[in-house]
């Protein structure tokens, strides 16, 4: 393992926040981090970087929810391109689509998606489309209403999904020309589960949801923009105490493992997936190296795994041999760190 450049996201309204955008090396074996702030932008609590490397787009997780492009400049540092509202409340997720010509963002209170063209130069034109989401779960606390907590496309590209929350759905659409969502389907997820992110299988016909209010990961079996559940399984182990709540979901290169994060139990999960992709076994409980770990992130090499603690200002390193974690020296620290995205 070596030292890796990371870009990290953090919440600033909270106390003990961080200033914006970091930048810097990690590393793991040392636990120690180089990072410098190198955007001052409101709560950026995801990022996502452009296929070309050269742009950065980012969160601003207010109330009037808005994202922001950045050029990437050679030493790593930030050039604020523009921001776009994206008319909701608190945007918690981006992507880019697959044909690199959209910003697409989730608001997680408010319960909608918007979709933003990317200029030539990087930069966010107007807002090309919103959807505003609609629906309730039984749990009367978080899901009085829609809250859409990701945007993810399928292996191909064809069709993108907004996963709400708040009404145990996932949404399935195609992208057009335009910019504008045609929704395909939509896939029930048991009441009360709270879907909150998903990952779909490299190359079998299979996706997976992690569930955040019920500590659960749904198995589905996946063909042409359409989800079927096949499979519920646990995140913790049974008979586990007290509170959890899930929050990333990543899938190895292969698709024989996925990994989720337990805030609460405050540990990763491992599961092992059957060939087909169509079933899982939880093989693995390790701790987080923290406390609260919202985001984790594949190093660029693939056998290293980075886990944002939150609440405990530290980011875990580990390293996955065979689908196993260690983790492996000190966690680095930095402030509320919600996000890491390696280059």
């Amino acid at each position: 393992m070596t030292s890796e450049r990371i870009y990290v996201g953090s919440y600033t309204s909270q106390a003990g926040g961080g200033d914006g955008i970091a930048f810097g090396p990690l590393d793991g074996l040392r636990g120690t981090a180089g990072l410098a702030t190198v955007a001052t932008i409101a709560d950026p609590s995801f990022l996502v970087i452009s296929a070309d490397g050269r742009f950065l787009y980012s969160t601003d997780e207010l109330d009037n929810g808005s994202v922001a492009a950045f050029a990437i400049q050679p030493d790593g540092g930030l050039e604020l391109l523009n921001q776009q509202p994206t008319g909701g409340v608190h945007p918690c997720h981006v992507d880019i689509d697959p044909s690199g010509r959209f910003l697409l963002s989730a608001n997680y209170t408010s319960g909608s998606v918007a979709v933003h063209p990317l200029n030539e130069d990087g930069s966010l034109g107007e807002r090309a489309y919103f959807v505003q989401r609609s629906g309730t779960g039984p749990n009367a606390e978080r899901q009085e209403g829609p809250h859409a907590h990701q945007i993810a496309f399928d292996t191909a590209g064809a069709y993108v999904f907004d996963i709400d929350l708040g009404s145990d759905t996932v949404y399935s659409s195609t992208l057009g020309e335009d910019g504008v969502l045609h929704e395909v389907d939509q896939l029930r997820i048991h009441p009360g589960a709270g879907p909150r992110h998903m990952v779909f299988h490299p190359t079998a016909d299979a996706a997976y949801v992690i569930n955040e209010l019920d500590s659960t990961l749904t198995v589905c079996n996946y063909s042409d923009g359409k989800l079927q559940v096949v499979q519920t399984a646990s995140t913790r182990p049974a008979d586990s105490p007290g509170e959890n709540f899930p929050a990333e979901l990543l899938i190895s290169a292969d698709g024989r493992f996925l990994y989720g994060s337990n805030r609460g139990d405050n540990t990763i999960a491992v599961f092992e997936t059957a060939a087909d992709g169509q079933s899982v076994e939880l093989v693995q409980t390790i701790s987080s190296g923290g406390d609260w770990p919202r985001h984790l992130a594949f190093g660029n090499d693939g056998k290293t795994l980075y886990a944002a603690n939150e609440r405990s200002d530290q980011i875990a390193t580990f390293t996955v041999d065979d689908g196993r974690l260690t983790q492996v020296g000190e966690p680095a620290v930095w402030p509320k760190p919600v996000c890491i995205l390696p280059v």
